[in-house]
């Protein structure tokens, strides 16, 4: 059995907090290596302890906007091993294109209903630990939403299934994982991830086209569906 991975949580809700810690902990899979309150000890945690993933709500004191966002950011300027997943009850697309304005390895964006579900709370910490990248589902069918309008737009392309496979893509999941949630057989998610690859114009080399699929849309300029990116 691989060792607990190592995290620090960052809520200042002390309720809320200690619940995540207790959650995380029982599972026997995280090892909680501090709970905070704000921004400025997060940051002054992540120093001292140096671990391998940070788990943040967005918004803390002082001003409650996006310090968690502003955090996520200087983690991974500082300390570019550690990954952060950033904990927000926002469904608007805006804040996951500011976490994502500089790049995506190392972050994850899920919405705090996630917290829910132990698993995918677990290998969302797992997988931006290790350079990868998560987006919640919720927050893809928003950005699938308002890209598809534009008629041009590759998005628009894909197909209701196709959708599906990439909702479970933007949770990090391998194919295997796919097959069993959305009950298909391998080749057909190994069809329809290809389809997305295709559609989407990501190349066979030099990126993580997983990663670079989920979030296309995240990386276009403003102003590229028409209407300027918020």
């Amino acid at each position: 059995m691989p060792e607990p991975l190592q995290i620090v949580i960052a809520e200042d809700n002390y309720l809320v907090r200690e619940g995540v810690r207790r959650l995380l902990e029982d599972s026997g899979r995280v090892t909680v290596l501090a709970g905070v309150g704000t921004a400025v000890e997060l940051l002054d945690a992540v120093r001292r302890l140096d671990p391998e993933a940070v788990l943040t709500d967005i918004r803390m004191p002082p001003t409650h906007r996006m310090e968690g966002i502003e955090a996520a950011h200087a983690i991974r300027s500082a300390h570019p091993t550690v990954g952060v997943v950033v904990l927000s009850q926002h469904t608007d697309e805006a804040y996951a294109l500011a976490l994502f304005e500089n790049g995506s390895s190392g972050l994850g964006y899920l919405l705090k209903d996630r917290v829910g579900d132990l698993d995918d709370l677990v290998h969302a910490l797992v997988e931006v630990s290790t350079g990868g990248s998560v987006v919640d589902p919720v927050i893809i069918d928003a950005l699938v939403r308002r890209r598809s309008r534009d008629e041009a737009d590759p998005f628009a392309a894909l197909t209701p299934r196709e959708l599906d496979v990439l909702r479970e893509m933007a949770l990090g999941k391998t194919n295997a994982r796919i097959e069993k949630a959305l009950f298909l057989s391998s080749s057909t998610v190994e069809k329809h991830v290809n389809a997305i690859f295709t559609k989407l114009s990501i190349p066979e080399t030099g990126v993580n086209r997983r990663v670079a699929a989920v979030l296309a849309f995240l990386q276009r300029p403003a102003g590229a569906d028409g209407q300027p990116a918020r």
